[in-house]
């Protein structure tokens, strides 16, 4: 009998993260094709930011593809026009500030690598930097950003006139200097375990970027659109960077990215850049509609209260030793590196959770979440945590 795993990897490409054949969605849970529930706290790696099968959402998309679903970059639309006016107010970019819109993260942070190129060639600085721990993307140009040897290795050579720093604030002034022309960071390190930039780092790379005319663009694409509280984390330090990278949440599942610019650093002109499918009226008919459900409806309150509620769950469970992050984009630190095997452990009580090292549990549910899928995740989890506590024990007796 062939199985569904049978025919993925007969069919799909070996990639791997194939962990169970899902086939519908409601709210916080999913389905897979035996019937099994599981109660979905990862969200597709934080997009589903109003969960599965919305009403909004499903509105949206419905409406929309039953009238206009894509004209090319050649047209305007009035759903693109709409996302981007919102998009420009949520971030306070001002008049000058524009948009761009593209399909996922990883084509959004090309873009913002495009505009550092433009910025470069304008001032002949040549320096791109990005920080260690990075994850920005897996196309060549982003994952020139994304100094991980398992991912960059096997394609190298990488984009040129690349550097990468630690992410501390002493490593930031020694490596902005007037030869940078652009600085890329992530104000949460979602890859990298939930990891923050220390306190302080953003006000101090604007700080740095300004003096030696450098660009400050902030990967939002992982915290943006609500994800942290705010309706893009680099609000929380009181900071304008000069563009930012969005996607993930704000379609809530349907496919868009965008790239922001603050002030007078739009450089692009005809013919630099563009997208065939980028900003078709289906996908930012889904955004607007999303934000705007956001937006009236209080959510990222809810992210907040619902980001701290969580935290405070998770204290004192076995093999947990502390929480990071903000909102509802949350790391919890274990006492020893088998975040992989409690992800397992969860997985097969009915939970999506992720490990994305060996000693931390990601979790970025939608934001829609309520008391009683707090109860259930916390019930669910801790479980988990016993069983492998339990297994890790018994291993070392």
């Amino acid at each position: 009998m062939t199985t569904w795993q049978d025919e993925a990897s007969r069919d799909l490409l070996n990639l791997g993260g194939r962990l169970a054949l899902l086939v519908r969605g409601e709210g916080s849970h999913v389905w897979d094709a035996d019937g099994t529930r599981y109660l979905d706290f990862l969200g597709g790696i934080a997009v589903n930011a109003l969960g599965h099968a919305h009403p909004v959402f499903v509105d949206a998309v419905s409406r929309q593809a039953a009238t206009l679903a894509h004209v090319s970059n050649y047209f305007a639309t009035p759903q693109q026009l709409e996302l981007a006016a919102r998009l420009k107010r949520l971030a306070g970019t001002g008049e000058r500030g524009h948009v761009f819109f593209a399909n996922s993260g990883s084509e959004a942070n090309e873009t913002a690598i495009k505009l550092a190129r433009l910025h470069a060639h304008k001032t002949g600085k040549r320096t791109i930097v990005s920080l260690n721990g990075a994850f920005h993307g897996r196309t060549m140009g982003s994952l020139s950003l994304t100094p991980k040897p398992l991912y960059q290795d096997p394609f190298q050579p990488l984009l040129p006139d690349v550097a990468h720093i630690d992410p501390t604030i002493e490593a930031l002034e020694a490596g902005i200097d007037d030869t940078v022309a652009a600085l890329v960071v992530e104000p949460v390190q979602g890859e990298a375990g939930v990891v923050p930039l220390p306190d302080g780092f953003l006000k101090r790379a604007r700080e740095l970027t300004t003096a030696h005319g450098a660009l400050l663009i902030v990967d939002e694409v992982q915290t943006g659109v609500g994800r942290t509280g705010e309706w893009f984390a680099f609000q929380r330090e009181g900071i304008v960077p000069d563009a930012m990278s969005l996607a993930k949440g704000i379609a809530a599942g349907f496919p868009l990215g965008a790239l922001v610019t603050f002030g007078d650093h739009d450089l692009f002109f005809p013919g630099t850049h563009n997208s065939t499918f980028g900003g078709n009226p289906l996908a930012t008919a889904v955004g607007s509609a999303v934000l705007a459900e956001i937006e009236d409806t209080g959510l990222l309150q809810n992210v907040t209260d619902r980001g701290a509620q969580l935290r405070a769950a998770v204290e004192g469970l076995p093999l947990v030793t502390g929480t990071r992050g903000a909102g509802l984009l949350i790391g919890m630190t274990l006492s020893a590196p088998v975040a992989g095997e409690v992800r397992d452990a969860a997985q097969r009580r009915g939970l999506i959770v992720n490990a994305p090292t060996a000693d931390v549990i990601r979790i970025a549910p939608a934001y829609t979440i309520g008391d009683a899928e707090v109860d259930e995740f916390t019930t669910l989890f801790s479980a988990a945590l016993s069983e492998v506590a339990a297994s890790d024990m018994k291993d070392n007796a």
